[in-house]
């Protein structure tokens, strides 16, 4: 099976990543979940790795990133980083024990690709933390504020089908903590008033890839709503 999205103008993380890390910190809860999978594995190799939440402290890491200002974003100290494709990795067969990709299927311009050379340059575990596309779709912040950002990724295969193209597997839940301190789009369910920062907006790919006069309405009528203010 072939997914694939075309994508134009450079990567576009290096038109919507800047400031990225000021939101986006691993949250140990779900690091867990990413570690224990991972058990056994002494190299390992981040695809989209962007600034280098999740990755293992306690072995051998090589990240894989491809837009240059998630790069510059990565902590001092961090794991080595190559720039390059997830549909594209430049090492051979079986190089790593383990492989893993945080959040950064929904953003490769061919899913059946990526996922190909995921599996094909490690002989172990192939961890992919993602989202199901329809439970998303279905998830207040993009029903009543951002209907739109249904569409952005549309395609983007689920995670049974994430599971099939690696191989098999299992797919497991992984639940959000209401006061996750990883940024991403629904980390903020139990927090509505965080999405008027425009900061932490700012961290959220999905709404960063909507016009802005729609991102506007929505944060007037969760203003309205909530009775906050920006």
């Amino acid at each position: 099976m072939t997914w694939s999205r075309p994508m134009t103008g450079g990567h576009r993380y290096d038109r919507i990543g800047l400031g990225y890390s000021a939101t986006r910190r691993p949250d140990p809860r779900i690091g867990r979940f990413i570690t224990d999978a991972l058990e056994g594995s002494r190299s390992v190799v981040n695809v989209g790795a962007g600034t280098g939440n999740y990755e293992p402290s306690d072995r051998a890491v090589v990240a894989v990133e491809p837009s240059t200002a998630m790069i510059r974003q990565r902590r001092p100290g961090a794991s080595s980083v190559v720039k390059a494709r997830a549909e594209d990795l430049p090492f051979t067969r079986g190089a790593f024990d383990g492989a893993m990709a945080v959040l950064t299927v929904h953003h490769w311009t061919d899913f059946s690709a990526g996922l190909t050379e995921l599996r094909r340059v490690a002989t172990g575990p192939a961890v992919v933390l993602t989202f199901d596309h329809r439970v998303h779709s279905q998830q207040w912040i993009v029903t009543d504020y951002f209907p739109k950002m249904v569409e952005i990724d549309a395609g983007v295969p689920s995670p049974d089908e994430i599971a099939q193209a690696l191989g098999g597997g299992s797919v497991n839940v992984v639940p959000v903590p209401a006061d996750c301190v990883d940024g991403f789009c629904h980390a903020f369910w139990a927090r509505p008033d965080a999405y008027l920062d425009p900061a932490v907006r700012a961290g959220i790919s999905g709404i960063t890839r909507l016009p802005p006069e729609i991102v506007a309405d929505a944060m007037g009528v969760i203003t309205r709503t909530c009775g906050c203010t920006t």
